[in-house]
């Protein structure tokens, strides 16, 4: 089998789009490559001209080509056409990983999404992010590749919850 270049594709509902974009780029600054719609061109003429079955070829070769999937979950996400079809397909092509928006309860996930690690706060994103990168946490917040989930300067304060002192 080969290897496939580490890439996360971001998988969200049209909604959550501004926070899906602050997440992708809080990754990007991190040094992970990305797969997020908005920079995919082919994607954006297939939905632009309205063809679902190029849309979902352009998603599909977005699945293929990524080796971890995040899926941002919001309230909304419980009505995405697009997000059950995403972690369906890539369910065992990537490695999965839920990533709560801010203030998503305990116990408010539904159950497809349920199977995945979940990703409550920004620690626990920094912590994923350096699985990822095969560096040390505190290596990539000496370099200024992520930002510690209790810094005001953090982009992601407003999207996420900074810590979850109780872990489940």
């Amino acid at each position: 089998m080969i290897q496939k270049v580490k890439c996360v594709f971001i998988s969200y509902q049209n909604k959550d789009k501004s926070d899906a974009k602050k997440v992708a780029d809080y990754l990007i600054g991190a040094g992970i490559d990305v797969y997020f719609d908005e920079y995919d061109k082919d994607l954006k003429l297939s939905n632009q001209g309205k063809h679902p079955g190029n849309v979902t070829d352009s998603l599909c070769k977005g699945i293929n080509n990524s080796s971890h999937m995040l899926v941002i979950v919001s309230p909304t996400t419980l009505i995405s056409k697009w997000v059950p079809f995403e972690i369906g397909f890539g369910y065992d092509k990537t490695d999965l990983a839920v990533l709560c928006l801010k203030g998503i309860p305990r116990g408010g996930l539904p159950g497809y999404i349920r199977t995945a690690k979940v990703i409550r706060d920004i620690y626990d994103l920094n912590v994923k992010i350096s699985n990822i990168k095969g560096v040390g946490k505190e290596t990539l917040l000496e370099n200024k590749m992520l930002y510690s989930h209790s810094s005001i300067e953090n982009p992601l304060n407003n999207v996420m919850d900074k810590s979850i002192i109780m872990k489940y």
